[in-house]
């Protein structure tokens, strides 16, 4: 079959004009008109590439790319932009030094270690939570985008180096990466001021080479972590772009959902009232323990229905090396191949009435009628975000404490926008009003 589509060379459907698509509102748009007219799958010349390109909104075709025939795919375009700010960390990088780096920090992030740092996740949610009880005292109104990004970055930078941070924010007088909260654009200044932060990391790693501490972070796993073929460790370059990698995903993904999960909490009274019941029920005193989770399910689904419903990286793209077929067409090496996961978790023959927020898709017996590669938030096969768990058990733990004190509601002035650029955010801040409940 595969040869004779090879001969044939049968060619997608498309559009006569040329254009590109990129990380723009402009291409949302385009995006959502492609899909529109021609379905699972569509071709389009670009007037500034050199390969065609492929829209592709099918979960067998990007299981196919992502999994199947992932060896003959690598990082698309779009990723230069990404790799100024975050240099050759895991997400940008590709071929054989990926794979040493994927195989070297893959251990730092199972369940068992994840079950070690939660108590960092804790210690983040307590100071929180005290913080929002003084204000729910008075009903005031918080940003809550800016609340989700300081949250997500304290946990972040707390389990990348643990109480190292404390001593980064005496020296430099306050938090050196408060710059990702306090400017949300992610233009040329801010990649400049990121990366000049990177004196402070080597300065941290070159001092733990010095000192040796007894640390249990993921800079110390990294420093550790032994290529198995080689032996040799990474060098000082490299982790500091693991961890520059590390500050931004880890922080704006987790950042981003919980902005989203609390704007639904709020918009629909009835998934609020069972995440209340849920975590009212649940027999953990406090902040929940690592071991609560599993008591935690509806918070889980709530979760995960905000990533379909808005998932934080809405685009993202891949290149083909050789020839290859998807579906019943012919993609000749070179070929960009764009997937959109805002659109994927939005086709409606694998997700019945898409626009409604519903979390009882996550339910135990609807994830075993979903096609896997329907719902992929954290992309999918090798290149699977490496801190997905992580992430989803930072939310768990975060809801699982606020909702059982907060309600949060929307007291916002300005109509829902999306903003998608390199990330899915709302255009403008989402403001809430703090109560006790």
């Amino acid at each position: 079959m595969a040869t004779s589509i090879l001969e044939k060379k049968r060619i997608p459907p498309g559009p006569a004009e040329s254009f590109d698509l990129n990380m723009t509102e402009e291409s949302f748009e385009k995006i959502e008109t492609l899909i529109a007219d021609y379905g699972d799958i569509c071709r389009f010349t670009s007037p500034s590439r050199k390969g065609d390109g492929y829209l592709i909104n099918h979960p067998d075709y990007i299981k196919h790319v992502l999994l199947k025939n992932h060896q003959n795919y690598i990082k698309g375009v779009g990723f230069d932009r990404i790799k100024m700010l975050l240099g050759n960390g895991i997400i940008v990088s590709d071929g054989p030094f990926w794979r040493r780096q994927r195989r070297m920090m893959q251990p730092s992030f199972n369940r068992k270690v994840t079950g070690q740092l939660s108590g960092l996740i804790q210690r983040c949610n307590l100071d929180l939570l005290q913080h929002w009880e003084k204000l729910a005292e008075k009903e005031e109104v918080i940003n809550l985008s800016e609340v989700s990004s300081e949250l997500a970055l304290d946990i972040v930078l707390r389990a990348l180096f643990s109480d190292d941070l404390d001593i980064m924010v005496e020296k430099h007088g306050g938090n050196p990466f408060s710059i990702l909260t306090e400017d949300p654009a992610r233009d040329m200044k801010l990649v400049l001021k990121f990366r000049e932060l990177g004196k402070l990391l080597l300065e941290l790693i070159q001092w733990r080479r010095e000192e040796k501490p007894e640390r249990f972070d993921f800079l110390a796993m990294f420093m550790d972590s032994r290529d198995k073929e080689t032996g040799e460790a990474m060098t000082d370059r490299e982790l500091l772009d693991e961890l520059m990698t590390m500050i931004i995903a880890g922080h704006e993904t987790s950042a981003i959902t919980l902005n989203w999960v609390w704007y639904f909490l709020a918009k629909f009274p009835e998934v609020e009232a069972k995440v209340h019941t849920e975590v009212d029920d649940a027999d953990y005193k406090g902040v929940p323990d690592f071991k609560d989770l599993d008591q935690l399910t509806y918070v889980k689904q709530v979760v995960e229905e905000a990533l379909r419903y808005y998932p934080p990286v809405w685009l993202f793209t891949r290149k083909s090396i050789e020839d290859d077929v998807i579906g019943d067409y012919f993609i000749p090496a070179g070929s960009d191949i764009f997937i959109s996961p805002y659109y994927l978790h939005r086709n409606s023959k694998f997700w019945p009435d898409a626009e409604t927020y519903d979390p009882e898709r996550f339910s135990e017996h609807a994830i075993k009628q979903q096609h896997k590669q329907a719902y992929v938030p954290f992309s999918a096969g090798p290149r699977r975000c490496i801190g997905d768990f992580f992430a989803t058990v930072e939310m768990q733990m975060h809801v699982g404490l606020m909702a059982r004190h907060f309600r949060l509601e929307n007291v916002s002035e300005q109509a829902l926008e999306l903003e998608p650029e390199i990330n899915m955010r709302s255009k403008h801040a989402i403001m809430m009003k703090l109560k006790k409940r």
